[in-house]
């Protein structure tokens, strides 16, 4: 029950940070408005940042970027929200165009948050500039990508303290419903029992992510830029996606908790890649032909993208998996898909996204034995996580399988996590602090993405 409590707490307000150091952040204590700037926006997630307003956040938006197609159909992208008929954005963009882009922004220094979604490669130079710079960060993840860029992460938050500025990246699946009905029904004893400490084979908690390089964002085909499939910019996909995923792995196990990297055992870790021919190639990124910088990945007449990965580990003594896949295109009517099992010793919460489930995310609870657990059921939906979620209801599929029904007004969708996201950080940036224990989570989460990934290179 102590264990719910505390993750109800959290559901309600991921600010809870009453016990964290408190930082100066001189730039925030005259009260006045957050000021956005956007550097080298080369991911359309930095345009989703900015798909609704924000009281808190002043209207005009500074861009800093070289030319080019990247920050065009980033400024298409705020125009159509500023265009829309349906709840239209008023933001007012400032641009400046040139190569000395970050250091034309350092210098000028309009903003007080930096938000940064592009090149991986570049990234944690990015954020340790702006940090030294006493500039606030806001950034897409992963925040690296090699084992060098995890020294350089280690040093900024460092600098971060002492500048009195913070990181933050943006972990838009906490917001998915279904993985936070299952965290919260983790925590029922009389539903879920205890957690299992599971095997390699069997982990405690495992959690796959099944992505698709064809897709469309805000109702238009993404157009993806042609470096987006150069592991040497954008990361393999085992230091990339399995961020979300290393990083629910430890909100769901182990809530308000500390996690030190000494908690970390990497147990196993492997990598491959997904094929693109030069068709399915053109058809994401508009080229007609692979640039030079991709010929060194090239087999044949295919273009070998080392964007799947997967690791075992043990988290705190609990067995976890977590794997990312790539593919081409989603077949018609699918998208994006996310597995998970959490294991009880009373039963396991299995999270699928099949057929069966009309390719929306289910939650179910898969009991270890037969028996009437109607009541206990009930009592957990309708006790204290009905304050949070008001409406859920179960179904008994069989003797041993339940079926968690989520009110459609919860599934707001990927792009929507985005605001949420954003508004829990201009609750932080306002008080000054994160969570105590969210700086070293994050630098745990990202020592295990990057011991992974040294592990998969070996193998």
């Amino acid at each position: 029950m102590k264990k719910l409590v505390v993750i109800l707490l959290l559901s309600m307000c991921f600010s809870c940070a009453e016990n964290s150091k408190k930082v100066k952040n001189d730039q925030m204590e005259d009260k006045g408005k957050v000021k956005l700037m956007t550097l080298d926006p080369g991911h359309f997630h930095a345009a989703l940042v900015q798909k609704i307003m924000y009281p808190e956040v002043d209207s005009t938006i500074y861009v800093f970027a070289p030319k080019g197609p990247e920050v065009d159909d980033f400024l298409n992208k705020i125009e159509s929200y500023n265009s829309r008929s349906e709840a239209p954005t008023h933001w007012k963009v400032e641009t400046s165009f040139g190569n000395d882009y970050l250091e034309n922004m350092i210098a000028k220094k309009p903003g007080n948050v930096m938000i940064v979604a592009g090149k991986n490669s570049k990234k944690i130079d990015y954020i340790l500039a702006a940090v030294k710079a006493g500039i606030n960060v806001y950034a897409d993840k992963p925040l690296v990508i090699n084992p060098e860029g995890f020294q350089k992460l280690e040093e900024a938050f460092k600098v971060a303290e002492e500048k009195g500025v913070l990181i933050y990246d943006i972990m838009t699946e906490r917001f998915e419903v279904t993985t936070d009905m299952q965290r919260l029904l983790s925590a029922v004893p009389n539903v879920f029992g205890e957690l299992m400490e599971g095997t390699p084979l069997e982990p405690a908690i495992s959690k796959e992510s099944v992505h698709h390089f064809f897709k469309y964002v805000s109702g238009e085909p993404l157009v993806r830029p042609a470096w987006f499939f150069d592991v040497n910019e954008e990361g393999e996909g085992i230091v990339d996606v399995t961020t979300h995923l290393v990083d629910l792995v430890q909100w769901e196990l182990f809530p308000e908790q500390v996690i030190k990297r000494t908690d970390i055992e990497m147990i196993s870790a492997k990598r491959w890649s997904t094929d693109l021919s030069l068709e399915e190639f053109s058809k994401v990124t508009g080229l007609d032909a692979f640039p030079d910088y991709l010929k060194k990945d090239i087999e044949g007449d295919k273009l070998k993208v080392y964007c799947n990965g997967e690791m075992v580990y043990k988290i705190k003594g609990k067995y976890a998996k977590v794997s990312v896949i790539w593919n081409y295109k989603a077949p018609e009517g699918t998208g994006d898909t996310h597995y998970s099992i959490m294991r009880g010793t009373k039963s396991d919460l299995v999270i699928k996204q099949g057929p069966e489930e009309n390719f929306k995310p289910t939650l179910y609870i898969q009991l270890k034995e037969d028996g009437d657990f109607k009541s206990e059921i009930a009592a957990a939906l309708q006790g204290d996580i009905a304050s949070i979620y008001p409406g859920i209801t179960s179904e008994k599929i069989n003797d041993t399988l339940w079926k968690i029904h989520i009110p459609e007004k919860y599934k707001i969708g990927h792009e929507a996590h985005f605001a949420q996201v954003t508004q829990n950080y201009l609750r932080y940036l306002k008080q000054g602090n994160l969570p105590e224990w969210e700086v070293p989570n994050m630098l745990t989460k990202y020592y295990t993405t990057i011991e992974g990934y040294k592990m998969a290179k070996e193998e």
